[in-house]
């Protein structure tokens, strides 16, 4: 079940307001903290068409994400489990809304379905994913594609490709990257570990594949 519950707009606590570094005696005095203003206009003519976006988070991050939302005008949502919802994330954002309701604290954040319904039901444009939880699930991506939710991230595909040891590794020789010395394939075989110990030397790195494994 979905649970709106309106909150108060953000507001930047006194004690982590930017604070003005003195100038020195020889030079005129400037607030070093002063948003330079092509900077700003390039922030805001990238957010584009955006007036609504959700983190689909908690904590330190979510507040991060609406601070930058706020600041460039979008309006912000914040979602939360049922054991969240005193939680302050949700407080900083202009709207809140449970999700997942019965699941665990974790498993809330991770069922990425209720995430989108909750996005399309209350007009969000864009879902910023934070880190951990759904910042590197290709699926949920993929969701927010095909639902026509813009995904603040990489596209599905190439989070597919890169949470892929083998796939990125080729694709980094195909753009002529340097890579470090390895298998160009994955292996379960000893004797491909032994003759690759033996061309390149020891020690030698495993880097785990479902079922295999690469040597570095």
């Amino acid at each position: 079940s979905i649970s709106p519950m309106p909150s108060p707009p953000f507001h930047l606590p006194h004690s982590v307001r930017p604070l003005t570094v003195p100038a020195s005696k020889s030079e005129p005095e400037e607030d070093v903290n002063e948003a330079s203003p092509a900077l700003d206009a390039i922030l805001r003519s990238n957010s584009g068409g955006l007036n609504k976006i959700m983190c689909a988070n908690r904590g330190e991050i979510a507040v991060r994400v609406f601070r930058a939302g706020t600041e460039l005008g979008m309006r912000t949502v914040a979602i939360f489990s049922e054991v969240d919802r005193l939680a302050t994330h949700r407080y900083k954002a202009d709207e809140s809304y449970m999700v997942n309701a019965g699941e665990t604290p974790v498993g809330a954040y991770l069922g990425y379905e209720g995430i989108i319904k909750a996005a399309k039901q209350n007009g969000v444009q864009a879902i910023h994913p934070g880190y951990g939880f759904l910042s590197e699930n290709a699926d949920f991506a993929r969701r927010c594609e095909e639902e026509g939710i813009i995904f603040i991230g990489p596209r599905s595909e190439t989070i597919t490709q890169m949470g892929d040891k083998v796939i990125a590794k080729a694709l980094a020789i195909e753009c002529g990257l340097p890579v470090v010395p390895g298998s160009d394939t994955a292996t379960s075989d000893v004797e491909d570990a032994v003759k690759f110990a033996e061309e390149f030397g020891m020690p030698i790195m495993l880097k785990v594949i479902p079922d295999t494994c690469s040597l570095y």
